[in-house]
């Protein structure tokens, strides 16, 4: 039933601690349980700083997740394995019966071409057919054989009876010469006449039953005129009513362009309303690439799991993966305010008041004994700089330095060099969209019943601040209204000087801004000096002017 894997996942529009929490607490959590089940997964796209880092460590980001909710991938798939559209109805029926299903795939190497049905297969027994039905449905010779437990005496049965007609040759010579056709296949006893006389009238197959000895004059007569002979211990009634159940199942069954089939990275929620409203007892399921996986049917929906999580970097529902109310959050690791999230059962949940999450998974290293790889220790360390603006936020706590100089040592770095590198690298956002700009480091709170966003940026100079805000001082106000938000706040950090200018859009969120920070009334865009904090320095203020 789906994997047990769990994915180690940060918040949406994630930052560089968001992204190096989820890779390094993954990577402590597998050296800890000795095993692989523990996946760093993103919630959203890498900013320049956060692909720097990941760079210098020689990394792959992690995979992008846009989603939690249970998908076809998690639930239990029959892996019924696929036939051949050639393959008679007799043996569809067995396979049936031997692996206790309905429903059989048809498939050519990997691709699905249909399915057929145990209905479908009932009427090759109970339909009426006309005498040319095995000519119609194009069965092959080697059918007839096989569901005939027949004895091939002379001819190619390689090929598929495309032409003619059945009968049965209980008639004098006489008779049959006026009901033989050319290309017929005709059912016979042990009478020589009957069997000469069908060769003669070119029939395309005769069928001697009974275990008849087929003489070796109709043997070289039947192969010089190029007839095929099967001999049969079955006598002619029983040959008669077997002869439709070696028609292929691709006579009758249902095409891939008529069927409803899923993905396997389909949601649950998705599906299951379609599944209801059809009267089909299974569906196939399909593989991003188009390859048949398997079956599902209406009670597999009944055992479908959640996804195994564990948040790290964040604890708000708001800043979650989209779906996290149908996950099953294991752990929450973080260094923020306590937020919205709510669990069904008691989680392992780790909230220290340090400056970057980061901090916190060192710790746990340290506290586990586990070693830290140069690898693991960039990140860690970069985290930290990237949180605490290289020791300079007012969230940075002696915690927090001390965590980042004993990793920059493991790292080989020098942590402030490398940090103003670091920052370099992510301020260069020359190419970026005002909105990729305002959304690369974003939050959503709420406010009493106000939805408020926050954005950051940071950079290296004042000249950069400026120039961003005059970009982003046109664009802000469109953020309103997205989301549900009814006001947004950017704020421009120049790491530097340790300063940054904040803009806003929404109904008082100017009033609201300068009366948090006590500036005068003309003064737009705001200059804040000594806040470079969004989540000691910035949002608490707003949220007390709020609430005031």
């Amino acid at each position: 039933m789906g994997d047990s894997k769990v994915w180690v996942v940060g918040h949406k529009n994630p930052d560089t601690d968001s992204i190096c929490a989820a890779i390094s607490y993954a990577n402590l959590k597998n050296q800890i349980t000795q095993s692989e089940l523990y996946e760093p997964k993103r919630a959203g796209h890498l900013n320049e700083e956060t692909q720097f880092v990941l760079k210098n460590a020689g990394l792959k980001a992690p995979e992008y997740i846009k989603d939690v909710r249970p998908q076809v991938k998690d639930i239990e798939i029959r892996r019924t394995k696929g036939i051949d559209k050639d393959l008679s109805v007799r043996r569809a029926w067995e396979l049936m019966k031997g692996l206790d299903v309905v429903t059989l795939p048809i498939t050519k190497g990997e691709e699905l071409e249909g399915l057929v049905t145990i209905g479908d297969v009932s009427k090759s027994y109970f339909e009426v057919f006309d005498s040319k039905i095995l000519s119609t449905a194009h069965t092959s010779f080697n059918n007839i054989v096989d569901t005939v437990n027949g004895k091939v005496i002379t001819g190619d049965v390689d090929n598929a009876y495309a032409k003619g007609k059945l009968l049965i040759g209980v008639a004098n010579p006489d008779i049959l010469e006026e009901m033989i056709d050319e290309g017929d296949i005709v059912i016979l006893g042990n009478r020589y006449e009957a069997q000469l006389c069908a060769i003669e009238m070119s029939a395309g197959c005769i069928i001697v039953c009974e275990g008849a000895k087929v003489s070796n004059t109709i043997s070289k007569i039947a192969s010089d005129r190029g007839v095929i002979v099967i001999s049969t211990e079955y006598d002619t009634y029983t040959v008669a009513r077997l002869m439709n159940q070696s028609i292929p199942v691709s006579f009758f069954m249902k095409e891939k362009e008529k069927l409803i089939g899923f993905k396997t990275n389909d949601y649950i929620e998705d599906i299951q309303d379609i599944m209801a409203k059809k009267r089909f007892r299974d569906f196939p399921i399909e593989d991003e690439e188009g390859h048949y996986v398997g079956m599902i049917s209406r009670r597999n929906l009944l055992g479908a799991g959640k996804k195994n999580v564990i948040l790290v970097d964040h604890n708000e529902k708001t800043q979650a993966v989209f779906g996290i109310d149908n996950a099953q959050i294991q752990e929450i690791i973080d260094h923020h305010r306590l937020g919205s999230i709510e669990t069904i059962s008691p989680v392992f949940f780790r909230n220290q008041p340090l400056g970057c999450t980061c901090t916190i998974i060192y710790k746990m290293y340290r506290e586990s004994a586990i070693e830290i790889t140069k690898t693991m220790a960039l990140l860690m360390c970069s985290a930290i700089l990237s949180d605490t603006l290289i020791f300079k936020s007012p969230t940075c706590t002696w915690e927090d330095e001390a965590a980042a100089r004993d990793l920059a040592v493991i790292a080989g770095i020098d942590p402030e060099s490398y940090g103003r590198e670091m920052f370099r690298a992510g301020s260069n956002l020359s190419e970026k969209s005002e909105s990729e700009i305002f959304y690369q480091d974003f939050k959503r709170f709420a406010v009493n019943d106000t939805n408020i966003g926050v954005g950051q940026v940071n950079v290296m100079g004042m000249d950069e601040v400026k120039e961003l805000v005059k970009r982003e001082i046109d664009y802000i106000p469109e953020t309103v209204g997205q989301s549900g938000l009814d006001m947004t706040f950017l704020l421009v950090t120049d790491i530097m000087s340790e300063s940054s200018y904040a803009i806003c859009a929404g109904k008082n969120a100017e009033q609201v801004l300068k009366g948090a920070f006590n500036v005068e009334i003309d003064e737009y865009p705001i200059l804040l000096k000594g806040v470079v904090s969004r989540k000691k320095q910035f949002l608490p203020a707003i949220m007390d002017e709020m609430q005031s």
